[in-house]
């Protein structure tokens, strides 16, 4: 039988199962399996493809997809936001190549990509939608588009998504199982476990052929969790819901709209409607910082901030300038809201501020 036969199988039993107490087991052990056959599968279609495939090179501080159906407006979304040029088109499938742009905001360049919409069945290859998908995976931020009104379609990218191992807004399970040659399984958790017993936890273990392993459990996991623990190919990606085209409804469709989804930001794209709202929601998202330098006897650069990532340190500024002033690394100074007073010394293991100013001096040769 062929993978995808067997997946559709197992899919299917699990519809039919009752979820309780008693066969909770015996779904967490389909799960595993079905996981286990999913990435399978996308690991056969992924080598398998002859065809022309979607190759982009990725550039600037950060990368954002656009993702939805075929003439949501992703390419005035992209157009309005970037300085990409993309096809605009009031039919289907305008878009048929990944196009990239570049969004400059707050000294930070942000990569966009627009890419071909998707359709229902695109993570079982249907339309290209795995190599499309693909594009998402490699992202740091989800621009999900919707019609204003289908909002219904939330629900299905979101599925497509999940298939090719992406997961949108979750946070990564607090689970670790460092395998043993021997000793059995040997579980501890810090926090009662309400969604998963220690027998289903056994079962999918033994699903993905752990036999022996320390497992320590810091969340309290549901199954779907504790399979994605095991698997490394998962994605875990923050999703911003852009509703567009809201200059077609009614004020009544888009108060629906907005209790039905409290974070989705509405937009009119070919307005330019909340366009400056949307470019801050995505700096925000990213979790991007600013960073002035201030070389030694000079003045800090205010004009051309170093874009890093939030929580990030003096080693990682230093090691994105050049591993050399890592290896030689003698102090830093710091002047911002991370440090008690302005020009505190400070070590590689520091945590930066926005906005702070910083002078790393190296060992001299």
């Amino acid at each position: 039988m062929a993978v995808d036969d067997r997946i559709s199988k197992i899919e299917e039993e699990i519809k039919k199962t009752p979820y309780n107490k008693a066969t909770s087991h015996h779904i967490g052990k389909l799960k595993a399996k079905l996981s286990r056959l999913k990435e399978e599968s996308l690991q056969r279609s992924s080598s398998g493809y002859k065809g022309k495939g979607f190759h982009i090179k990725k550039s600037g501080d950060s990368t954002a997809v656009l993702v939805g159906f075929p003439s949501v407006g992703k390419s005035t979304i992209l157009n309005q936001i970037t300085n990409a040029e993309s096809k605009i088109g009031a039919y289907e499938f305008t878009t048929l190549d990944i196009i990239p742009g570049i969004m400059e905001y707050k000294g930070a360049q942000i990569q966009i990509f627009d890419i071909p919409g998707i359709i229902t069945g695109a993570s079982k290859g249907k339309g290209r939608g795995r190599e499309i998908l693909s594009v998402a995976r490699n992202s740091d931020l989800i621009l999900m588009v919707l019609d204003v009104f289908n909002p219904q379609h939330l629900k299905v990218i979101t599925e497509e998504l999940r298939n090719i191992g992406i997961r949108l807004n979750e946070s990564i399970p607090d689970v670790t199982v460092k395998k043993s040659k021997m000793g059995g399984i040997n579980l501890s958790s810090t926090i009662e476990l309400t969604h998963i017993d220690e027998k289903t936890i056994r079962s999918i273990l033994n699903e993905y052929g752990i036999h022996s392993a320390d497992v320590l459990i810091r969340d309290d996991v549901t199954i779907d969790q504790f399979i994605d623990s095991l698997d490394t190919s998962i994605c875990y990606i923050p999703m911003l819901i852009l509703v567009n085209k809201i200059d077609l409804a009614d004020e009544e469709h888009l108060q629906k709209i907005q209790l039905e989804m409290p974070d989705a930001l509405l937009v009119a794209a070919d307005q330019g409607l909340n366009i400056d709202k949307l470019k801050d929601k995505i700096f925000n998202i990213l979790k991007l910082i600013r960073i002035y330098l201030k070389p030694q006897g000079r003045k800090a650069d205010y004009k051309e901030p170093l874009i890093i990532r939030n929580r990030s340190t003096v080693g990682d500024v230093a090691l994105k300038l050049h591993r050399d002033f890592v290896r030689n690394f003698r102090q830093a100074r710091v002047w911002g809201s991370s440090v008690k007073f302005p020009g505190q010394k400070v070590g590689l293991e520091h945590v930066l501020h926005d906005e702070d100013v910083l002078r790393i001096i190296v060992k001299k040769r």
